[in-house]
């Protein structure tokens, strides 16, 4: 059992840095890139902000980045994180649903799956005006009975962040292709939150797009399916499996070993291989 409440207290932004020019892509006077400068300048342009750039340091955002989440730690991080996303944003009214590996791992068992980092969702272009009118930088408190880890109660705080560049559609540089961020402020992991917008109705209508390039038609989102994921209800595309072989191919819902994990069908889970053979 869980309880989440809404607190409209300010949070900090990160602070947009002024306009640096491009002609940092230009070659020094040794014909050669000046990488620092080049940094200096992409970190300018990009609003949400991670302490690295691999599969683990650059799934948190910096100002509340502490040091790398255990392998347990994280998986129960995630767990709370997207159980408090889905809940508040059900008790508000808004609509949103999970996507990409989050989706995929629902396909398999209704979980996210164990090695992903990303917990991705999507939401329409009128909710993302809504939050960013309504709702950013609002923090949210989340409590529930225990964790995967152990029974004691769980106190959880997150932050609602949306993108100053929100109203851009366009992918322009690509350095703001996420829309907002659903944060939890102990660890810095988060949750990206992507808008689908009608990028051209006049020519492609009923073709909805995020600013990631990732198209999709209306007919295979709606009308959304209703579904249980990590235990709380949530929303799927109504034509999920299309959607997921269309980005994943259909390799994806078969394989069954992948990222040092293999399915186990008996429990219905993704196995740390060397858990799976200290059973066998």
């Amino acid at each position: 059992m869980l309880s989440t409440s809404i607190v409209l207290t300010a949070a900090t932004p990160t602070a947009v840095p002024s306009e640096i020019d491009s002609s940092v892509y230009d070659l020094n006077e040794a014909g050669e890139p000046d990488w620092a400068a080049i940094k200096l300048y992409e970190d300018s342009k990009k609003y949400f902000h991670e302490p690295g750039s691999d599969d683990l340091l650059g799934h948190y955002d910096t100002r509340y980045f502490g040091g790398l989440l255990s392998y347990d730690s994280k998986r129960d991080t995630q767990v709370h994180m997207v159980r408090a996303y889905l809940e508040v944003f059900q008790q508000l009214g808004i609509e949103t649903w999970i996507a990409h590996g989050t989706l995929l791992g629902w396909w398999w068992n209704g979980k996210m799956l164990p090695w992903d980092w990303d917990i991705d969702t999507q939401i329409s272009e009128s909710t993302l005006r809504y939050l960013a009118t309504n709702l950013n930088h609002t923090r949210h408190t989340y409590t529930a009975a225990s964790s995967t880890l152990h029974n004691d109660p769980v106190t959880r705080t997150y932050l609602l962040d949306v993108n100053p560049q929100w109203e851009e559609r366009e992918r322009g540089d690509g350095f703001n292709i996420i829309d907002a961020r659903w944060i939890d402020v102990q660890s810095g992991l988060y949750i990206d939150i992507t808008a689908l917008s009608e990028i051209a109705p006049d020519v492609l209508p009923g073709l909805l797009s995020c600013k990631n390039l990732h198209r999709y038609q209306v007919k295979d989102l709606y009308p959304m399916r209703e579904t249980m994921y990590e235990g709380v209800l949530a929303k799927v595309p109504y034509n999920y499996d299309l959607v997921l072989v269309e980005e994943y191919h259909e390799d994806a819902l078969v394989r069954t070993e992948f990222e040092g994990h293999v399915w186990d069908a008996t429990k219905k889970e993704w196995v740390k291989q060397q858990e799976s053979r200290a059973e066998a």
